[in-house]
Order: structure tokens, then sequence, then C-alpha cells
């Protein structure tokens, strides 16, 4: 569980992230920055910020922020009421994401793995996203991404997200947050 102080620190840092993209948010877009630390009280280790635009029964797009080294889980988007689970695109806005997908493992991958949560981490094939750089992933993919020594901003264009129903490797993970009082 997120406190108080580590939820609003987080979006403090989120805000900059956005400043350095060059990425101009709302006044109600900034209340609605989500920090999803997964239930592991590891936030800079393993962790995400969301900022969603919109989520239809069609479509969804939502910005990405990434501290630097920081993992979001290795996951994929299950079929769900007979439903094609969810196809992403990946745009990097800013700073560097490498990017875990089911393939061939790559010899030398960049990715630090958390102390005690490496068996959480099953693939190793590595795409690297500069910014301007994007990859789609197909429905039911198992993927996990992590930013580069900067931090990174990436723009996520998918159908519609239902990440409530995402399926975790790590079996510990509880995707949506909880935060102190």
């Amino acid at each position: 569980m997120l406190s108080k102080s580590e939820f609003e620190n987080a979006k403090i840092r989120t805000l900059e992230y956005f400043y350095n993209a060059g990425i101009a948010i709302s006044e109600s877009e900034r209340e609605k920055i989500e920090v999803a630390d997964f239930g592991l009280n590891r936030l800079n280790e393993i962790g995400l910020e969301i900022l969603m635009y919109v989520n239809t029964e069609r479509c969804c797009a939502k910005e990405l922020i990434l501290f630097p080294y920081q993992i979001c889980p290795e996951h994929r988007h299950p079929d769900i009421n007979g439903k094609q689970g969810k196809e992403e695109t990946f745009r990097c806005r800013y700073g560097k994401v490498f990017l875990y997908v089911e393939g061939e493992p790559s010899e030398n991958i960049f990715a630090v793995l958390p102390k005690g949560k490496e068996n959480s981490f099953t693939i190793k094939h590595e795409i690297v996203l500069n910014p301007g750089d994007q990859y789609t992933l197909r429905p039911g993919i198992l993927h996990w991404f992590q930013a580069g020594p900067e931090g990174a901003v990436v723009s996520e264009f998918s159908t519609k997200s239902s990440d409530e129903f995402d399926i975790f490797t790590d079996q510990e993970i509880k995707r949506i947050p909880e935060i102190e009082g």
C-alpha cells in the first residue's frame, strides 16, 4: 500500500516527466494520474505512473511514465467474456524503454531485475524503443518493460483497456493501487 506522501511525491515527479517530454496536460488530467506500485511497496523499482485520456469500448489512449530503471512487471492481457484481449501500441516519447516480449531471448539484455523478483521475469526478447520508435503487441502476448537511466514517457494506443483483468507472472501483484487514508 502506498502512503499518501509517496503517492503525492510520485505525482509531482510524473508532472516533471510530462514537462520534459513537452506534453501538455490539463488541470483535471493532473488529478487523474494513477500511481501503481502493484501492491509490492517497491515503487521506484516496480511501478508505473499512468494518465488515461480515453477508454471506450473500442479504443484507449494513455501516457505511461516510468522513473529511472522502473519496471512495469511481466503480464498479458487475456480474453474477457469472449472478447479478444487488449492489443496495444507503445510509442516512446522521452527517454529510452526496454520492452521484453515473447521470442528468442536476446543475448545481453539491458534489464536490471529487482532482487528477489528475478523469477517473475521469464521472457527476455529485448526491443529497444527510443523517442519516435513504436511497437505493437498482439492480444495475449506476455510482456514487460523497463525505463533506462533517465526514465521514460510512453504513449499507449490500444483497444479497450481492462487492466484489472491483467494476468501477472508474479502472483503477489495487485494491479489496482491502494493508497493510505
